[in-house]
């Protein structure tokens, strides 16, 4: 039984082999991706954090990162686009 536990462990396709640590050029290619929005510190060092141990799923989750927050100022400009519901200058 335990056997196949390590054997399923070890054969997880998530943390396979393949996964390569991010060389000097892509984490400056990561920090300048994630410099051009405001990012805060801990998602910036997280990032960096995951590049040590897999550099393509830093990149996956600072782009995941920056997709949220487009989403969430597009939500914000609908709202502030919206018209009042009580005209104040009548008063």
């Amino acid at each position: 039984m335990y056997k196949v536990l390590i054997d399923d462990i070890y054969h997880n396709p998530e943390w396979s082999e393949d996964t390569i640590p991010a060389t000097d050029n892509d984490l400056l290619v990561l920090t300048q991706r994630l410099s051009h929005q405001r990012v805060p510190t801990k998602v910036f060092f997280q990032a960096i954090a995951i590049a040590a141990y897999d550099g393509a799923s830093a990149f996956r989750y600072a782009d995941n990162y920056l997709t949220s927050v487009k989403h969430k100022h597009k939500r914000r400009n609908i709202f502030s686009l919206r018209k009042p519901l009580v005209n104040f200058d009548q008063n």
